[in-house]
């Protein structure tokens, strides 16, 4: 499998680098739903479009046998790309720097290698809209597309990532929970504003959120035990309009990470506490907490079979097992509804620096790409010929 898709790198690349030159925000993605349903069918496989909006799913084998999904995400960032590159971004303000335009052109590679088979059973192929944000009612591309059906009948779900710290050519795959939850939070400190020559007269808000950014910072060291992992980080900070008048309030956004249930919970009640003390200094607050993306758990039986088949095709010293991370992936909804597992795909080159998702110089080594298609669809392939064993 490795060798068909090495034979097929440079359709592979071509695919990536259209979908790189046409970046699409989240729910927005009509012009490569387009392309990747067009290409699905000129293979002769049948297509669903406007599933989850704008997502699409592609239908390989007989259908009578076991069903295995396989996942890609196909929604961009609103970053200018800085990366001098003939594939460059061709629209401003907008970029794949998260690899999602690596993830699609790799599927759609699954498709061509498995739909010339006899396939047994189904792989049904998931193109997702919007992972990494969610639309006007909460939802993302997950939730959308499974409300949609489009895990309906599944029995296993696999996925990848690309991976800026490892060199192409290896993966890592673990067990359990590997992404955390993510939840956010919006709070107004408010206080009573007045002339910055005068401030015995006001009550000042940002003096008070001094107080409550010390306690957020503190809760995952002094009121989360030790052993649990969490981040409490505070992406916004807003008050003022000059530099001699204190303001009534002032704004505060953030994200709360963690993995374990609990200590989620947890998080949102030490939050509150953290701004309940603007009340002693004279002041009061508001505050709301959005529960986001649940933790991606990756089930011990399909992440071993990732981990056994990368064996297999690159050799075991290039197949790692450490995958936990902070970052969270709508991934986690899908796995809730059939056991699934992602991997995190090398995309480094070898000898090169670390690549950073989110980043506008982001890229990657597309010798990555023929790796995460083989592994994907030998994968598929054994699940529904039955030819896997857990690992």
């Amino acid at each position: 499998m490795l060798q068909k898709a090495q034979a097929i790198k440079d359709q592979l690349i071509a695919w990536r680098r259209t979908i790189h030159q046409h970046p699409e925000l989240s729910f927005e993605e009509h012009e490569t739903a387009a392309f990747v349903a067009r290409t699905l069918q000129d293979m002769g496989v049948r297509v669903r479009t406007g599933v989850g909006r704008t997502g699409v799913v592609g239908y390989l084998g007989k259908g009578n046998g076991p069903v295995i999904a396989v996942r890609a995400d196909m929604d961009a960032l609103p970053i200018q790309e800085e990366n001098q590159v003939e594939y460059a971004s061709r629209v401003a303000g907008r970029m794949h720097a998260c690899g999602h335009d690596a993830h699609v052109a790799m599927v759609l590679g699954v498709a061509l290698l498995l739909h010339p088979l006899n396939l047994p059973g189904e792989v049904r192929l998931l193109f997702q809209p919007s992972e990494e944000t969610e639309d006007e009612e909460g939802l993302s591309g997950a939730q959308r597309m499974i409300a949609e059906g489009a895990l309906e009948g599944v029995q296993a779900v696999i996925a990848q990532h690309v991976d800026g710290a490892l060199y192409a050519g290896t993966i890592n795959v673990g067990d359990g929970y590997v992404n955390a939850a993510v939840d956010t939070f919006r709070a107004h400190v408010i206080g009573h504003g007045g002339h910055g020559a005068y401030p015995h007269q006001t009550r000042d808000p940002i003096w008070m959120t001094s107080f409550v950014l010390d306690a957020l910072y503190a809760i995952p060291s002094r009121r989360i035990p030790p052993l649990q992992p969490c981040v409490v980080s505070v992406g916004i900070v807003q008050a003022g309009t000059a530099n001699n008048v204190i303001p009534d309030e002032v704004y505060l956004e953030g994200t709360l990470r963690s993995f374990d249930e609990e200590v989620r919970d947890q998080l949102a009640h030490e939050v509150e506490a953290a701004l309940g003390l603007v009340r002693g200094l004279g002041g009061d607050y508001r505050l709301t907490v959005r529960r986001g993306y649940p933790p991606t758990y990756n089930h011990p039986e399909v992440a071993g079979w990732l981990r056994q088949v990368a064996r297999d095709l690159l050799g075991a010293e290039n197949v790692g097992s450490e995958q936990k991370s902070m970052g969270a992936e709508d991934f986690g909804y899908m796995a809730q509804v059939a056991k699934g597992a992602m991997m995190r795909l090398g995309i480094r080159t070898p000898g090169g620096p670390p690549r950073h998702i989110h980043s506008a110089t982001f890229d990657l080594d597309e010798a990555a790409l023929p790796v995460g298609t083989a592994i994907l669809a030998e994968t598929a392939r054994r699940f529904v010929c039955g030819e896997l064993a857990s690992s």
